[in-house]
């Protein structure tokens, strides 16, 4: 009421002074609207609890913290070869490249190295390279790889967890571990990865429901259980939004959070505007000349592009079983399915490659070291279910995906990441940005692609935040 009155004196042609002190009111009641607004803005997203397998859930957990060793099984390998011999492939189409999925051609010259040259007990050796763990959270045996650094006198130990996504595995982060926890800098890493449930070595959920959220909870679980109360945080793809969702959940013990997938809420309308009029004015809505670059004019043929590389998506997050069926019963078919996506998510143009451009990127050792996680523990549909839990109906409306992030974030941009996401955009759900890179090059797979390049972007941010807590 003392707004509208001030406002209707002023109308009558009052002095200034009077026009000041509507003003102070004026901006008075909107600061405290804005403050009422902000204070129901969650700050955090609920722990929760749950249990994942068949049966009711014991009074008391085994928190046993048990050594896990990869192994190799004649049998399985027999069985392998055999059914690569039999496999049945369909011709590609003439100059059809990648653009169909799949080069046949190319398929049959990985399924003869599969066959004939990988050696899957070498792998072993380098998989069992690092320390492998199990323990049970929620009724489920989790695995992961805990990496101890041996510290140089004057080094700080931070410890770190990395999670991977889909089709990875915790191996994409074999080439950056010694980056992390050999280095001579002044900061050295203690570094946890473990395996999202139903992936690779790592327990599959046994009921329905098991979103990202959960993963979360356990991880920060699993945490608390090598007696860490403070860490940093390190993902891409679904380890972006695990992470995410870990710092949400218990942000006075994530110290940091590193995404190389950047996710800020779409369909605002300060979106919609920054893409109407961003190619234009950038600066009017916050675009820098290496975000126009990156998203015009490809972002005008993006949702066709999108379409194109998310069919994967769509079957996932309905019918997950059906595929799975098949890619699970083939290893030549579970191959191409997986290694399409090392192909295209790396970069869009591999699909004018006759062998997708994968060598050129990766060695066949590694790529198939992934393949044969899969294989072995037969966790390619339960991979796959975990799009079919997390895509449901209220997907946008959950809790997590209108929460903000409130612990210091950094965000590393890689120019063939499926999606750009402006720093415009990402500062809208992460409220403390300390640095936001625009990469030089690489694509969806940062570690596995660029290991060098992430591990001194993720250094970099740490050093930021470790730096203004000393001060």
């Amino acid at each position: 009421m003392q707004t509208i009155s001030c406002i209707q004196q002023a109308i009558s042609g009052l002095d200034q002074h009077t026009l000041k002190v509507c003003a102070v009111s004026s901006v008075g009641i909107g600061s405290l609207l804005c403050y009422l607004a902000w204070r129901k803005t969650p700050k955090k997203i609920p722990v929760g609890d749950g249990w994942w397998t068949v049966g009711e859930k014991p009074l008391v957990e085994d928190t046993t913290i048990r050594p896990f060793v990869v192994e190799n099984s004649e049998q399985m390998l027999q069985d392998l070869y055999h059914r690569i011999d039999q496999t049945r492939y369909t011709e590609s189409l003439e100059d059809s490249r990648f653009h169909y999925g799949f080069n046949s051609a190319y398929l049959k010259k990985v399924a003869l190295y599969w066959r004939h040259e990988f050696k899957w007990e070498k792998q072993v050796k380098v998989l069992n390279k690092y320390p492998h763990f199990k323990t049970n959270i929620e009724g489920l045996d989790v695995h992961f790889i805990h990496v101890k650094p041996t510290p140089r006198a004057g080094q700080k130990v931070l410890p770190l967890m990395m999670v991977h996504g889909w089709p990875g595995s915790f191996f994409e982060f074999y080439k950056i571990l010694p980056l992390l926890t050999e280095t001579e800098d002044d900061i050295v890493f203690e570094v946890i990865c473990p395996s999202i449930p139903g992936y690779g070595y790592s327990e599959a959920p046994q009921k329905q429901g098991f979103i990202t959220v959960d993963a979360a909870r356990i991880f920060h679980k699993l945490m608390e259980r090598l007696g860490f109360s403070e860490y940093y945080l390190q993902g891409g793809d679904w380890g972006a939004f695990i992470t995410v969702n870990m710092a949400q959940m218990k942000p006075e013990c994530v110290t940091g959070l590193h995404v190389n997938m950047i996710t800020a809420r779409a369909g605002s309308t300060v979106t919609i505007l920054s893409l109407t009029i961003g190619r234009y004015l950038p600066f009017l809505v916050g675009f820098t000349r290496e975000d126009v670059r990156r998203m015009f004019p490809y972002m005008q043929k993006n949702v066709y592009e999108l379409l194109k590389e998310s069919g994967y998506m769509h079957i996932q997050a309905t019918k997950p079983d059906t595929a799975g069926c098949a890619v699970n019963n083939s290893p030549v078919g579970l191959a191409a399915y997986i290694l399409e996506k090392f192909s295209t998510w790396v970069d869009f143009k591999n699909r004018d490659l006759q062998d997708g451009g994968l060598e050129s990127t990766f060695s066949l050792d590694d790529l198939l070291t992934n393949i044969m996680i899969y294989w072995t523990t037969g966790s390619i549909t339960s991979s796959m279910r975990f799009y079919k839990e997390n895509m449901g109906k209220n997907f946008h409306s959950r809790v997590d995906n209108i929460t903000k992030v409130y612990v210091p974030t950094g965000l590393a941009a890689f120019p063939h990441e499926l999606m750009h996401c402006p720093w415009t955009w990402a500062r809208a759900r992460f409220t403390d940005i300390r640095s936001y890179t625009y990469m030089p090059r690489g694509g969806h797979f940062a570690a596995f692609e660029e290991p060098e390049l992430l591990a001194q972007d993720l250094k970099q941010f740490v050093k930021k935040v470790e730096n203004k807590k000393a001060r």
